[in-house]
């Protein structure tokens, strides 16, 4: 899994989330939007890129990183 950030220029309906892969979507001003959390894979995320692309959206930035998985998972 993947832990992602995405930042655009414009504002998306927090309605959009569950179509944008059930991502966090806050707005850190009337002219951004950023979304948040987990993706499967660099498929999915690159879906989901595609998927505001087909809105016109401008990315403003993109970060990914592994999400570091909870030590008790490990443990059941």
């Amino acid at each position: 899994m993947l832990q992602v950030e995405i930042r655009v220029r414009g504002s998306i309906n927090e309605e959009w989330s569950e179509w944008l892969g059930g991502l966090t979507l806050s707005h850190s001003d009337a002219e951004a939007t950023v979304l948040t959390g987990l993706v499967q894979d660099q498929a999915a995320l690159y879906g989901i890129i595609s998927r505001l692309r087909d809105l016109g959206l401008q990315l403003s930035a993109v970060s990914s990183e592994e999400a570091k998985e909870d030590s008790d998972e490990h443990r059941q």
